[in-house]
């Protein structure tokens, strides 16, 4: 067996939990990314919302969700827990444009709703705290803090900001 195909196997032992807020979240624009199995495997675990608050906010002219990494700030953000393989991380990295426009960080999380399967993954409750990567913003304008901030992202929301897909940008 090649080494590189090995160190794969290996890698893809490991899984990751992310907790997506935005575009990539279930029902949203960029949520075929996250099923596609050519970027890796992404098994959706539960809805959870942030322990602290933190801005969500819309901004730039392609409506794009951010989540500033400003903690006390804002609202407690509502999203989803994936557990994801080293593969969909990298690619999820690359996707986010990690470290040039956001970092991956982590954050605490209380679970709302557990959906994920049981086995080796432990279940955990409604009220229970977790950890997750999240991609926050590393750069932003100075005056994204004081746009309107959101507790959940929707693309159709009723704030009327368009998600702009990337293909659809000029």
């Amino acid at each position: 067996m090649e080494i590189s195909t090995l160190i794969q196997r290996v890698l893809s032992i490991f899984m990751h939990r992310v907790f997506v807020y935005g575009s990539l979240k279930r029902a949203q624009p960029n949520y075929p990314y996250m099923i596609d199995s050519n970027n890796g495997k992404a098994e959706f675990l539960a809805t959870a919302v942030t322990i602290q608050k933190y801005p969500l906010v819309i901004a730039t002219k392609h409506n794009l969700p951010f989540f500033l990494n400003l903690p006390g700030q804002g609202n407690r953000v509502h999203g989803e827990i994936y557990k994801v393989d080293e593969k969909m991380l990298e690619y999820l990295d690359w996707f986010e444009k990690v470290p040039t426009m956001y970092q991956r960080t982590v954050v605490a999380l209380e679970i709302s709703e557990w959906a994920g399967r049981t086995g080796k993954e432990e279940k955990l409750s409604p009220g229970s705290i977790t950890e997750a990567f999240v991609y926050s913003t590393t750069t932003y304008q100075p005056d994204w803090p004081s746009l309107p901030t959101y507790e959940s992202y929707d693309s159709n929301g009723d704030h009327g900001l368009k998600f702009v897909l990337r293909e659809d940008r000029k």
